[in-house]
Formats: structure tokens, C-alpha cells, sequence
């Protein structure tokens, strides 16, 4: 009977189940129904599907988009015509819950000790100016094309500026004191900026810097990431130390231009790290040429060899030269990644040649001492 039901135009309840199922929330990275947001799904008439919708807030900033994937998802099932999507909220218990599943045991404790498998790179440089920002956005994004699942981390809390290279201008959800990232360009972020307005300085000294990149680290839902970038603040103060202390296996990224005064300070941040036992992954050097957007000629605007000199200095690779050219300043102030927005053009290429030399292994740094405290 079931056989001729189906034959005769039938809907599958239990096929649009698994259906709408497995539509991924981007925030949590979990599949509705093994996240607890898919309630009931029945048919209240013909060929029309109706499915609850239960999110993880009323306020749910990716409320369109959910209802759009599980509509599409639907009506890929056989005999579906119209899909009927209702929304509710998540009570206070179900969203305990999910926080509590979703931290898995490991408390406030961050998940990225020494047994954890992700890459961590702290994205560093002497001074401010350098491009080290837009470096690490576009790198993120280049990692992201490459297959594997990245997060970024704005510990530039200062100077944050990840919300305005991806374009992201609003408040994470929060879980029972959990919050979650935000997912743009297939990376997913997290950065002071969008906890605060646009230009509400931030005023904080060291204890209060310690504290919230433990939370920032502890007390979001990364979720299981293959790399992690970490965006520092320029030089060696609160920020840099407290990375060093928390995630004691990441690799530092130093960022230059090749004018030897960036050179020079850059060479500062290599060499405290070298000191407190972080491994430099190595050097990236930023603004090497100038690109002419009319005739395509390089112009060493800021001269010529700071980034292999800083390398030979500190004794690490000289990972790539990005040049300046206008799809990487324009894309910045759009708000989209150069990566994404202008992937032919030259500087583009070259970060996509870096993400490709990074190293992949992680490097055991069990047993070592920190000499440096923060306090």
C-alpha cells in the first residue's frame, strides 16, 4: 500500500525529514536536526510541506537564509510542491542545552591546548601600517578555498578592523554565555568590533586584555577548524604575551614592507617570540612593488628587500612578497576580500601562493617554559 501511495505522487514525510535534516547552520556548523532545530515536519494538505523552524533566537540573524536552504531542501524531495516553513525560538532549556553540547565537557577551558589539531598562527608585525590586517583576511579566505575550515581571531582589540575588510557589522548570538562566530567568505570571525558601535574606543589595560582574549579563545564555538589566524595587535605588548601564555603551540606569521624601519621592529616581535619558545612559521612581506593599474608596471615604492633580510635575520622562510596594486587597498574599504572580489588580480595570486607554503605540521612544544608572565 505504501509502495502504490508513493508511486501515485505520495510525499516521503521521513524523506523531507532527513532532507531539511542536513541543512547546516553556518553559526553552529551542525545539521539542524543534530543541533535540535528541526521540529515537526507534516502535511497539511496535497503537496505542501510544513516544517518547524526552531532557532537558536528569536533575533537570529541567518533567519532568511535557514528558511531558504530548508525550502530548497524540501522541495528537492519527490512529489514536494510548496514548502510552508514556521519559525519558533528555542526555550531557555533547549538553548542550555545546546550550549552545554556544544562545549563538550571542556568547560571555559579553550580548545586550542597542545592536543588539539589545529594550526594556530599568530599574524604579527612591528608597527601599524603594514597591511598586516589585510593580510591575514585574505589568507584566511585563500586557506578557506583551499578545502580546509578557518577561523579568524581580531586580537587587535584597539584597531580592530576584520568587521570592515569581510563587511560583517553585527553581534554574535549567544548561548547561555557562548557565543557564537560569525561566518563570512567561508571563514568564521570573531573580533571586538562587533561587540561594540562603530567608533567606541576601547580603553583597556592588561588584566582586562588578558581576560578577554581568554574569552575570545574559551568562550566562543569555533567548532573543529583545520587553521586558526590570529590577528595581533603591532609590537610586543599585552596581547602578544597573553598568546604566547594561552595557546602555548602557535606559529608566528611576521608581516612586513620592505622599507627597513618596518624591517627593523618586525624583527623585535620575531625575536620575543623566539624568546618565550614560539616558532616563527615565517616572513610574508606586504607592499613590495606598487602595480600600476593602467601599464601593469612594478614600482618598488617603499624599496626593495626588507622581507628576505628580515628572513635571513631571524632565520626563517621568506614566505611571499604581496604586491600593492588597487583591487587589495579598494577591496578593504568594500568590505569583500580581495580574495573573493578580484581573484585574478596580482597581489591576489601571491597570497594564494603563500596560503599553499605554509607549514602544515604542528610542532610540539610540550615540556618548554615560558619566561615571560603577564600580569
Amino acid at each position: 500500500m505504501l509502495a502504490r501511495a508513493r508511486a501515485a505522487g505520495a510525499v516521503d514525510l521521513e524523506a523531507v525529514r532527513r532532507a531539511v535534516g542536513a541543512v547546516r547552520d553556518p553559526e553552529l556548523d551542525l545539521a539542524l536536526a543534530d543541533a535540535g532545530m528541526l521540529g515537526e515536519v507534516r502535511l497539511p494538505r496535497g503537496g505542501t510541506v510544513r516544517v518547524v523552524l526552531r532557532l537558536t533566537t528569536a533575533t537570529c540573524p541567518l533567519r532568511a537564509e535557514l528558511i531558504r536552504d530548508v525550502r530548497s531542501a524540501a522541495t528537492a524531495v519527490a512529489g514536494v510542491s510548496d514548502v510552508e516553513v514556521h519559525v519558533e525560538a528555542m526555550s531557555e532549556t533547549e538553548r542550555m542545552s545546546l550550549a552545554a553540547r556544544l562545549r563538550g565537557g571542556r568547560g571555559s577551558r579553550h580548545p586550542f591546548g597542545r592536543e588539539s589539531s589545529t594550526l594556530v598562527y599568530a599574524v604579527g608585525s612591528g608597527k601599524g601600517g603594514v597591511g598586516k590586517s589585510t593580510v591575514t583576511a585574505n589568507l584566511a579566505v585563500a586557506l578557506a578555498r583551499q578545502g580546509k575550515r578557518v577561523g579568524v581571531l581580531d586580537a587587535d582589540v584597539w584597531g580592530w578592523s576584520i568587521p570592515q575588510l569581510f563587511g560583517v557589522r553585527r553581534p554574535p548570538v549567544a548561548l547561555k554565555g557562548l557565543m557564537l562566530p560569525l561566518p563570512a567568505h567561508g571563514v568564521v570571525l570573531m573580533s571586538v568590533g562587533f561587540l561594540l558601535e562603530h567608533d567606541e574606543p576601547v580603553v583597556w589595560r592588561g588584566p582586562m586584555l588578558h581576560k578577554a582574549i581568554e574569552q575570545f579563545l574559551g568562550d566562543v564555538h569555533w567548532g573543529e577548524l583545520d587553521v586558526l589566524l590570529i590577528d595581533l595587535p603591532p609590537g610586543t605588548g599585552d596581547v602578544a604575551l597573553t598568546l604566547l601564555e594561552l595557546v602555548p603551540d602557535a606559529q608566528l606569521l611576521v608581516v612586513t614592507t620592505p622599507q627597513p624601519a618596518a624591517q627593523h621592529v618586525a624583527a623585535r616581535v620575531a625575536r620575543m617570540a623566539r624568546d618565550a619558545g614560539m616558532p616563527v612559521a615565517g616572513v610574508i612581506e606586504n607592499m613590495s612593488t606598487h602595480v600600476c593599474s593602467s601599464c601593469d608596471a612594478h614600482t618598488p615604492l617603499f624599496g626593495a628587500g626588507g622581507g628576505e633580510r628580515l628572513a635571513a635575520d631571524i632565520e626563517t622562510a621568506l614566505l611571499g612578497q604581496i604586491p600593492l596594486d588597487l583591487p587589495l587597498r579598494s577591496s578593504g574599504d568594500l568590505g569583500v576580500p580581495a580574495m573573493v572580489a578580484s581573484p585574478d588580480a596580482a597581489s591576489v595570486v601571491e597570497v594564494g601562493r603563500i596560503a599553499a607554503r605554509l607549514p602544515v605540521a604542528r610542532r610540539s612544544l610540550v615540556g618548554r617554559s615560558l619566561p615571560l608572565t603577564v600580569v
